[in-house]
């Protein structure tokens, strides 16, 4: 079993709003969405360091974004 650690983690205002919305929504800890976080943003740093893109696709308007992360 791997050992955790703890840290505090300091957000404004609307950025709490945001996580709990998420947390509800989801039906999760913000424990766990903040971990859903970090394994989706390594996923996405991971593939696009190997030269993928992230785009998002809307069918029903024709549209294709592509996402850029820093």
């Amino acid at each position: 079993m791997a050992i955790k650690k703890q840290m505090t983690l300091n957000l404004t205002d609307a950025e709490m709003n945001v996580l709990e919305l998420l947390c509800e929504k989801k039906e999760l800890s913000k424990t766990a969405l903040i971990r859903q976080a970090i394994k989706l943003y390594q996923l996405v740093d991971d593939r696009m360091e190997n030269g993928d893109k992230l785009i998002f696709e809307n069918i029903k308007k024709k549209e294709k974004l592509e996402l850029k992360v820093l």
